[in-house]
């Protein structure tokens, strides 16, 4: 399956020495944006598996990510930018580089999001998972997760410890962070 790669730069020039760059891979290149205008609802259409965007557009990756969540963010750099906002991306294009190293950037991040979505879809959890994993996440107790739940509190039980083998976080404390940062829960839910 062909990785689509959205590319969000306001320079023509810069978006056209890109494609130019990207038109003989095995990536599929959707229609460049040129604003940020309307950004997220795009993502959330196209779900693009690799956005290239410069990084004084728009440098809130968590937020870009909320619309396609396996996609790999990368900072298309020609500016000083810091340090410090460059480590929230996958990765960074400067274009300085070389067509070779830019492609291979792009490739290597592209191979990275393919294995990441490759794992997560072999420990997504379940609706009843995610139930559970809420449920949990807002304090409550087994038996009470049972009751609202409408289910025994071995089947609760049960969940709880596939949600725990799938995604590796033990504690409540762990479990309630990961539903708020996949957006399971707000946090005017945890108490």
């Amino acid at each position: 399956m062909k990785r689509k790669v959205l590319i969000v730069e306001p320079s023509e020039i810069i978006v056209e020495g890109l494609l130019a760059t990207l038109v003989h891979t095995d990536l599929k290149i959707l229609k460049p944006e040129y604003s940020i205008d309307d950004l997220s609802n795009r993502l959330d259409v196209l779900r693009p598996d690799i956005l290239i965007i410069n990084p004084t557009l728009n440098d809130n990756v968590t937020e870009l990510r909320k619309a396609a969540r396996s996609m790999a963010v990368v900072a298309l750099v020609y500016q000083y930018v810091k340090q410090a906002r460059l480590k929230r991306f996958d990765a960074v294009i400067d274009i300085r580089d070389s067509q070779q190293a830019i492609l291979q950037t792009v490739l290597e991040v592209g191979a990275k999001a393919a294995t990441s979505d490759a794992a997560m879809s072999s420990h997504e959890l379940t609706r009843r998972e995610t139930a559970v994993l809420i449920e949990v996440a807002k304090g409550l107790s087994n038996k009470e997760i049972a009751s609202r739940l409408n289910v025994s509190v071995f089947t609760v039980t049960t969940h709880r410890k596939n949600i725990v083998r799938k995604t590796g976080i033990k504690s409540v404390a762990g479990l309630t962070v990961y539903a708020l940062l996949n957006n399971l829960i707000d946090e005017d839910t945890v108490i």
